[in-house]
């Protein structure tokens, strides 16, 4: 097999950690909740949108703007373990429990969530 072949076969095997992040700004304590297969691919990617101000939600990107990048934390909030079965691919269901298990403990804490 040449290193080629042996690359790709490397890529397709890697595993990205996957889970549960927060956008939190420390001002006034709202969060952007989300989930993801890959957390640290879309993470960047969220803070890349925040810095160039395209990220979807309004007014989240607005706050961004005004407060700047320092009144903002990002942070993982929960991995979601891989099935033994080797065979699953598609992990979008349970991303999508976890993700209303930590919106439901977070709105007990009284945070407030920005909306898309």
């Amino acid at each position: 097999m040449n290193r080629r072949k042996e690359l790709i076969e490397a890529y397709k095997q890697m595993k990205p950690d996957m889970g549960i992040y927060v956008i939190r700004n420390t001002q006034n304590h709202k969060c952007w909740l989300d989930s993801t297969q890959d957390l640290k691919s879309k993470m960047n990617r969220v803070k890349f949108q925040l810095q160039a101000g395209s990220h979807p939600v309004r007014e989240l990107q607005k706050e961004w703007s005004e407060m700047g990048e320092g009144s903002f934390t990002i942070e993982v909030l929960e991995q979601l373990k891989y099935d033994k079965d080797e065979s699953k691919t598609d992990y979008s269901e349970e991303l999508a429990i976890l993700k209303m298990v930590w919106e439901e403990k977070l709105a007990d804490g009284a945070i407030e969530f920005y909306s898309k």
